[in-house]
């Protein structure tokens, strides 16, 4: 479906969406759908499949990854722009003989992933697909992200590995993870246990991520929020068990799967919004909604001093609202006011 059809899709077939499913969403996009208000498609809001675990299944990875393609069929009314799928997903639930590490891993030659990328083909769509690969002789629990053209962009390897992976011969990934440039933004990848430290998950912040995954084997629950509020960054978590959902930048959540979809959700994420201080920036609020009318949303978290800025047009963006105004986003201020106690502090 093209970007134009997805529009239409979405004006003309809301209450369609809402019965697939409005059980599981929450939050703004919950309101949104219940009110009968069509899902704004403005220039950045990306539509977002996460699958969960359940149902990808098989005996042997081979046919797991069968079932996972299958399963992401779901979401393709809404064409996704990016599918997550879970942490080693081909090889979570098999009926067969257990796949070892080595059997079941990526070299580079698309043994494992090449129905993956011919999916991403088909539908021009990325994604997150976490498997096993191997370099060099070591292996790595690792999440390959895959482009519209089903290529091969590049990999995120688990820094945060558990005790019982390496004794399997998984080898913890990098110190510093990368960020992967997208036709729609900046994203990051994270994988369950990584959840616990947060070094993985602020450098990736500060290179630039507007988006993290996070494909694991647990749910996460409110450590997916937190992770989210805490670094303002949107995340959408890929499980085994427990939701899978996607969190905005305040640690809400946007969509949540349960008992009505169980094979994961699908929502848009508007990458066209930062967080700021509340005070003194509320005073120029009223002047952009005067300039920018129903084109820009401003709003506040009273108690926590926050306060958004957001674009529900493709025709403004938020960097040129933030330079118009004179704003700096919270993050950025945190930054200039450390740097400034360190230059006045007299004793360390």
């Amino acid at each position: 479906m093209e970007k134009s059809g997805r529009r239409d899709f979405l004006r003309n077939s809301l209450l369609g969406a809402a019965a697939i499913n409005i059980g599981s969403v929450t939050g703004n996009a919950a309101s949104m759908l219940q009110s009968g208000y069509p899902l704004y498609d403005g220039g950045r809001n990306v539509w977002v499949a996460s699958i969960a675990q359940e149902g990808i299944a098989g005996k042997d990875w081979k046919e797991a990854v069968q079932a996972a393609i299958k399963q992401a069929e779901n979401a393709l009314p809404f064409s996704p722009d990016i599918y997550c799928f879970p942490e080693m997903f081909h090889v979570a639930q098999l009926s067969g003989e257990k796949s070892a590490v080595k059997d079941a891993a990526e070299d580079g030659s698309g043994r494992v992933i090449a129905p993956v990328q011919a999916f991403a083909k088909l539908h021009r769509c990325y994604v997150v697909c976490p498997v096993f690969t191997v370099e060099n002789g070591n292996y790595y629990n690792a999440a390959i992200l895959i482009d519209r053209q089903g290529k091969v962009m590049g990999e995120y390897r688990k820094t945060h590995t558990t005790v019982s992976e390496m004794g399997k011969g998984v080898s913890p990934g990098p110190l510093d993870p990368p960020v992967f440039h997208t036709d729609f933004g900046t994203i990051g990848i994270q994988i369950c246990y990584d959840i616990e430290w947060p070094d993985g998950w602020q450098k990736l912040v500060e290179k630039g991520a507007e988006l993290i995954f996070w494909p694991s084997a647990f749910g996460g629950g409110k450590k997916v929020n937190m992770r989210a509020w805490t670094n303002q960054v949107a995340i959408v978590s890929s499980t085994w068990k427990g939701t899978t959902k996607i969190c905005d930048p305040l640690g809400n959540d946007i969509i949540v799967s349960g008992i009505w979809s169980r094979w994961g959700v699908c929502a848009p994420v508007n990458l066209e919004k930062v967080v700021l201080h509340s005070w003194p920036d509320f005073e120029k609020f009223a002047g952009i909604q005067k300039k920018y009318g129903r084109k820009v949303i401003c709003y506040s978290l009273h108690e926590e001093e926050l306060s958004v800025i957001e674009s529900l047009s493709p025709d403004v963006k938020v960097k040129d609202i933030l330079k118009e105004f004179d704003l700096l986003p919270y993050r950025e201020v945190l930054g200039l006011d450390e740097k400034k106690q360190v230059s006045k502090r007299t004793v360390l």
